[in-house]
Formats: C-alpha cells, sequence, structure tokens
C-alpha cells in the first residue's frame, strides 16, 4: 500500500506533468531542419519528419516553426544551441528546440527515446545483369570478371566501406562523399540521379534514403536487400530527437507523444518506403540525461 508522501508526490508530478503540457500549448512546436533534405525534411515540409512534427505539434495545440539549415558541420551549434538573436549570448530563448532525427544516445544533445531503427541495404537497379543477386555476400563469392564489372556506390564515411573494404571489394566502389556541398541536390537525390543515369548500378545506402530513391521510378525498380550487422560491422540503427542538454522536461513530452503516437508514427514512416526494424531495446536508454 502507499504511503501518503509516496501519493502526495504522485499528485505532485501529475499536477507538474498537466502544467507543462498546458504552458506549451501557447507556445510554437520549433523545430531545426534541413531545407533541402529528402525523405526526412524539406521547405515544402513533405518530408517524414516534416509530418511527424505535424503531428506532435497537432497534439500539444501547437504550430511547427522551423529554423532551416543544411545539414552540415556546426548544425546543432547554430540552430538548437544558437540564441534566438546572435549578440544575446546569455538568453534563454533559442532558434529552435527539436531536432527531428538523430541517432539514439547522440552525444552533442539530450535524446528522446528512439521512434524508429532501420538499416543500411544494398540498393540494385534492376534490369543490369545483377537481377540474380539476393544476397550481399554473393557479390563477395563472383567471378574475377564480373567483380570487376561492378559500379557499387558507397560513402567515403560509412559502414558500405568498410564492408567493402573487408570483402576484398574497395577497389571497385565508387565513392560520394557523405556530406554534399550541393546547395541543389542532397546525397539521396545525387544518387538517384546517378542510378538513373547508369553511372552507378547499385549502392550501399541507409534505408531512409534508399526508400526514397524507389519513390522517385516506378515500382519494382530497384531491389532493396538489408544489410546484416556483424560483431565488427553495424548496419542497423535507432534514431531519436534531439533536446538541448539539460532540457529534461521537453525530452519526457516528446518521449510520451512518441510512446502515445507509435501507431501513426509507424504508418508514417511506412509511407516513404523505408525498411523498419524493431526498435532494439539496447537503443532504449534511461541514463542519457
Amino acid at each position: 500500500m502507499r504511503t501518503l508522501p509516496h501519493i502526495n508526490a504522485t499528485l505532485a508530478i501529475l499536477f507538474l506533468t498537466t502544467f507543462s503540457f498546458n504552458a506549451s500549448s501557447e507556445e510554437k512546436f520549433k523545430v531545426c531542419a534541413d531545407p533541402l533534405n529528402p525523405p526526412y525534411s524539406t521547405k515544402k515540409q513533405d518530408g517524414f519528419e516534416n509530418k511527424i512534427a505535424e503531428l506532435f505539434a497537432k497534439e500539444l495545440g501547437q504550430t511547427v516553426e522551423y529554423t532551416w539549415l543544411p545539414q552540415r558541420l556546426g548544425f546543432i551549434r547554430n540552430t538548437l544551441n544558437a540564441p534566438l538573436k546572435d549578440s544575446d549570448v546569455e538568453s534563454n530563448d533559442y532558434k529552435c528546440d527539436v531536432v527531428m532525427g538523430v541517432p539514439a544516445g547522440y552525444d552533442i544533445t539530450l535524446t528522446t527515446n528512439p521512434y524508429y531503427q532501420s538499416t543500411y541495404v544494398l540498393l540494385i537497379a534492376k534490369g543490369r545483369g545483377w537481377d540474380d543477386i539476393t544476397e550481399a555476400t554473393q557479390l563477395v563469392n563472383l567471378p574475377l570478371q564480373r567483380q570487376e564489372s561492378l559500379k557499387i556506390a558507397m560513402f567515403d564515411r560509412g559502414p558500405g566501406t568498410t564492408w567493402l573494404q573487408k570483402n576484398g571489394l574497395l577497389d571497385v566502389g565508387i565513392s560520394y562523399q557523405s556530406m554534399s556541398g550541393d546547395h541543389e541536390n542532397n546525397v539521396a537525390m545525387q544518387i538517384e540521379k546517378d542510378l538513373k543515369a547508369k553511372k552507378i548500378d547499385m549502392v550501399i545506402l541507409w534505408g531512409p534514403m534508399a526508400g526514397y530513391i524507389t519513390t522517385q521510378s516506378p515500382k519494382n525498380s530497384y531491389s532493396m536487400i538489408p544489410m546484416k550487422s556483424t560483431p565488427n560491422i553495424k548496419f542497423d540503427f535507432a534514431m531519436a530527437m534531439g533536446v538541448r542538454k539539460g532540457d529534461n522536461a521537453r525530452k519526457e513530452v516528446l518521449n510520451k507523444l512518441i510512446a502515445d503516437k507509435a501507431g501513426e508514427i509507424r504508418a508514417i514512416i511506412s509511407n516513404y518506403n523505408i525498411p523498419l526494424l524493431p526498435i532494439s531495446k539496447q537503443a532504449i536508454r534511461s541514463d542519457d540525461d
């Protein structure tokens, strides 16, 4: 049986939670986002992170307000941790309050519980002589002449590069920069264009980006083969939302929304043809504050 102090403490927590939601309903849901980063976010607000931000804002009785900045080095410093007025360094008013997608446990921000988990895939354009490939490991055992004809893309920093190197295929890989300076194409957009132009036939690519590429072509234009994590190479990752360190109240509000709206979140993400995995228990941390 609970003692009176426990009951009083519970009532106090409920009051504070209710107050937080009421207070927040008078504010805006301020998001830091890239204006050209499909399928995550765009200035047209048609990315899946845009849709989830809309869902959360509606639940809180708020409107979404964006601070737009390309996701390059310094993104968090210049958005989430930047004062509303650049000259007001002591201000508690910031340009934005939430980054909709960061790796679970990201050390630059405080992170919520993860809201989806995806994996890298081997994405292969069909009809180019590679339709017999159903597992990535088949590439390792191909005859040398066929291996040498591979046009497989990977990123300069990523598990795809590590996998190709470990399997003796790095020499046939075509490297792309993980952060592009192109203001008209993000990485997924460039890969999609190069696949269509037959500059490459396949790519080891993060699931959401692969999902975007498949939505830009007729159905069944690509084979999407999940890469399997090993003790040496991790391909699957859980994704969370980021808030400023110390902003525990906002984190808890977001955690509640992530739990309450899990089905709707999954439905939104599924509409973008993104491969989803069950969220691993290891990714759900209670000690990141």
